[in-house]
């Protein structure tokens, strides 16, 4: 018998403080027309579609208040404004973690310095193969060049006139090479000194992000090429 009452207590909801199912809470809208009329409705009304329409409590406050409907103009600009907010906000955390990666990269002006010479050394030690090589070639035309006074006044054979041209333009590739490497070189010392003028603003304090966007690629090349440009003697 006690077994039973016990199962029945187990079955009977209202025995264990199973709440009945709450009715939802009416909502009462209320809105002003735009030609004046006050009007109140338990749903949203559309006549006031384009006003704002306000909610309200049992007690008569505002629960919340719902804006206008956007016509599809206004619909297309929020869009377009929300789209930019959250183009805004990838930027600032890319140029944060840039910022971060930066910091964790180089903790002094010191180790900062030391790339750049790893970077300018690896430049200058292939400008000196080339100067090298132009060394060996220019030595080798000297070779040539005697060789062609046994032809003074003659037609050089074709073999020798091969060596020329193969000459020539071994030359001229390893000149355009270190002319490449030249203004390579500038290309770092530029991208190193906008990182150097970034880091300096971070090491004082500048929070990661707050310097706006960090310089690119192109802003790196365009900044190298004025410099090139300016480096250049005025033609006359």
């Amino acid at each position: 018998m006690r077994g039973l009452a016990l199962s029945c207590l187990l079955a009977a909801p209202g025995l264990l403080g199973a709440q009945p199912a709450q009715p939802p809470i009416p909502k009462i809208y209320s809105c002003v027309t735009p030609d004046g009329r006050r009007l109140t409705s338990d749903r949203p009304i559309p006549e006031c579609k384009g006003t704002e329409q306000i909610v309200h409590r049992n007690d008569g406050g505002v629960r919340t208040r719902v804006p206008p409907a956007m016509s599809p103009e206004e619909r297309a600009a929020e869009e377009l404004r929300q789209r930019e907010l959250a183009a805004k906000r990838a930027a600032l955390a890319d140029a944060a973690r840039h910022d971060r990666n930066l910091l964790s990269r180089f903790r002094s002006r010191t180790q900062h310095d030391q790339a750049r010479q790893a970077a300018l050394d690896d430049l200058v030690k292939a400008t000196e193969v080339s100067h090298q090589r132009l060394r060996d070639l220019a030595k080798e035309r000297r070779g040539l060049d005697e060789e062609a006074e046994f032809y003074k006044g003659r037609t050089l054979p074709a073999k020798l006139r091969q060596l020329f041209d193969v000459n020539d333009a071994a030359t001229e590739a390893q000149r355009h090479f270190i002319e490449q490497q030249d203004a390579e070189k500038v290309r770092v010392n530029i991208r190193y000194d906008l990182e150097l003028a970034r880091l300096e603003k971070l090491w004082a304090g500048a929070a990661p992000g707050s310097l706006g966007p960090p310089p690119t690629a192109r802003d790196v090349e365009a900044a190298a090429n004025a410099a090139l440009t300016a480096s250049k003697p005025a033609s006359r």
